[in-house]
């Protein structure tokens, strides 16, 4: 069993924490915008066999030093380029979920030699739609009025809404840059970074993997992305949530490698 390691390092001026693990091919993982790199832990240690695996804390999550002012997929695509630089990746496996799957589409655009394959999973920014109350609570005059106050009220919700239904996909921003991020990323109309009319430019062999129950993201937005991206697989898991790469760990590490070894 491959030992997953905590890192720091300094990407332009921030402090940025990050995990390593395994040994192989650079298989670089961006984590969604309600999340951080220690929840892809157990899929590091499924993948370390035959990767070396890469997961930072995005600037304000985690343990990483967040970014001054408002940012959102401009300035994270600008922070991963940076961060892979940083680390000497010339090229690699690209991996994204949700916020991080945006990201990663949009890095893959910008700087296609450097993206051996694109992995997308639930992946915000392929279409407008996107969850009513992610809008709702995403909403600047929202943010603006209540600033901190707000996360210690969704994490009392969140507490609440776990002890009284256990099998409810609850998802909501727990930390100051989630709503900085959720105050750029939606308005009370539709997602601000499309990248629909884009996605046939995608180079890169593409994984796109989506839960069919997906309360956050719609999976219509995975078979659009299915038809236009020129060399994709896709992969809906029947009854899966938003968080496909931990809800169904081993088919989804199965699916993971087998789409990255293949030829082409």
């Amino acid at each position: 069993m491959h030992t997953v390691k905590s890192h720091r390092t300094k990407v332009g001026e921030l402090n940025i924490r990050y995990f390593t693990a395994g040994q192989g091919d650079p298989l670089l993982i961006i984590h969604g915008g309600n999340s951080n790199a220690r929840l892809w832990v157990h899929n590091m240690k499924a993948l370390a066999e035959k990767y070396t695996l890469y997961v930072p804390d995005l600037p304000g999550f985690g343990h990483s030093q967040g970014m001054t002012g408002d940012f959102y997929v401009p300035e994270l695509v600008s922070f991963l380029h940076d961060f892979t630089r940083t680390l000497g990746l010339e090229s690699f496996y690209l991996m994204g979920h949700s916020l991080g799957g945006g990201v990663a589409a949009s890095y893959a655009l910008q700087h296609p030699p450097r993206v051996k394959k694109l992995v997308l999973v639930d992946s915000m920014c392929l279409g407008p739609e996107i969850a009513l109350w992610v809008r709702v609570f995403s909403a600047p005059a929202l943010i603006r009025s209540l600033g901190k106050a707000v996360v210690a009220v969704l994490k009392g919700v969140k507490w609440l809404a776990k002890a009284m239904f256990q099998s409810v996909e609850f998802i909501i921003p727990l930390s100051q840059a989630s709503l900085i991020l959720g105050a750029s990323a939606v308005t009370l109309q539709a997602q601000t970074v499309v990248l629909l009319h884009r996605l046939s430019e995608i180079a890169a062999p593409t994984l796109v993997v989506w839960g069919e129950r997906d309360r956050i993201v719609p999976v219509k937005h995975a078979y659009a992305a299915a038809t236009l991206i020129p060399d994709c697989v896709l992969k809906v898991y029947e009854g899966g949530g938003h968080s496909a790469y931990k809800e169904r760990l081993p088919e989804f590490s199965r699916l993971l490698m087998g789409f990255l070894e293949r030829e082409g």
